[in-house]
């Protein structure tokens, strides 16, 4: 399943190529691939059609394009070469009230691709884009493509957020989040995630490290894999109680977590699974660096350039795995597992 930087690798293409256009048609080929719009094919077009989407949001795994229905205007913004469609947007475009909101599940994509090119084998939805004034090779479609049919998109209404900020990394922040996202905790990549609430947080539960992890209304974003990774980078084994962490390890937790995804950003997030593509169509390369995740019985880097030899251990946790090093995450006392 795409975790947070494959998410964030997927905003960023779509606020470079969809950013400013408006949506001219929309093709429903799959209902199932919008069953979370309960009222069906034709309302989900007919709030879409016509609509600009003025930018690509995301908060933790949840992504969206908020979207606005203002007459097309004669006077470009400066966007700027980096986003080749920020040209349409005009410094008074409204607050959006409504958002397309995206849900990858295990095997979504988002392409943006040209018309001429054959659809996908597992093409759900197709929304057909507004040229670009004078550019080139801008790309006409956005299609949602998904094997196994566990993502989808729907449009909702867009809410305040309770505490003032942008909902959501994105280029155009506004202070509204999609009413079914607004439960969701901010990430470890947003600039108005707040230590002292996580921390606060933290300490308030009896738990494991790693459950709290991936506890989405605590820190979202985190999944299985970064989760073992910044686990590692901060030596800290996943079972360690909560409300036992000092301030200083908290923090060193969330500058893994934060260098972790980073670094997966720049190397366009992991790849486990082949499904997983941006928006391009480009795999991912982060799963050669990672350290700990899948390499049970290999040694411990860190250990190994010290001179020890330790190995990746493999539990069994939730359903899934966890991987730790038996010598730097050393079992905790009184774990909570």
């Amino acid at each position: 399943m795409p975790e947070l930087p494959e998410v964030e690798v997927v905003r960023r293409g779509l606020a470079r190529w969809v950013q400013g256009r408006r949506i001219e048609a929309v093709d429903v080929l799959d209902p199932r691939s919008i069953r979370r719009h309960t009222l069906g094919a034709g309302d989900f077009a007919g709030n879409l059609v016509g609509a600009r989407v003025t930018d690509a949001v995301r908060r933790g795994k949840f992504l969206w394009l908020p979207l606005t229905f203002t007459p097309d205007e004669d006077t470009p913004d400066d966007g700027g070469p980096e986003s080749p469609s920020s040209h349409l947007l005009t410094r008074d475009e409204p607050s959006p009230a409504v958002a397309l909101v995206a849900h990858l599940g295990m095997s979504g994509q988002l392409l943006v691709e040209d018309a001429e090119q054959p659809d996908e084998v597992h093409l759900r939805v197709r929304l057909r884009l507004s040229p670009v004034a004078g550019a080139r090779s801008m790309p006409g479609e956005l299609r949602f493509v998904d094997q196994r049919i566990f993502g989808g998109l729907f449009v909702t209404n867009m809410v305040p957020t309770s505490d003032g900020f942008p909902g959501g990394l994105g280029e155009r922040p506004v202070p509204l989040i999609p009413l079914e996202a607004a439960h969701i905790a901010r990430d470890p990549l947003d600039p108005a995630f707040s230590f002292e609430d996580f921390f606060r947080k933290l300490q308030s539960r009896r738990t494991g490290l790693k459950r709290a992890l991936l506890d989405q209304s605590l820190i979202s974003g985190v999944g299985n894999i970064y989760a073992d990774e910044s686990l590692w980078a901060a030596k800290l084994h996943y079972a360690r109680p909560t409300d036992t962490l000092r301030r200083a390890e908290a923090a060193r937790l969330l500058d893994a977590c934060r260098d972790v995804m980073s670094r997966a950003l720049d190397a366009g997030g992991t790849s486990f699974d082949s499904l997983y593509v941006n928006v391009n169509g480009a795999s991912g390369y982060f799963e050669r660096s990672l350290n700990a995740y899948g390499r049970e019985r290999e040694h411990c880097r860190r250990c190994q350039a010290e001179g020890r030899d330790s190995r990746i251990r493999r539990d069994t946790f939730m359903n899934r795995s966890s991987y730790s090093c038996p010598r730097c995450q050393p079992r905790p006392r009184n774990g909570r597992w």
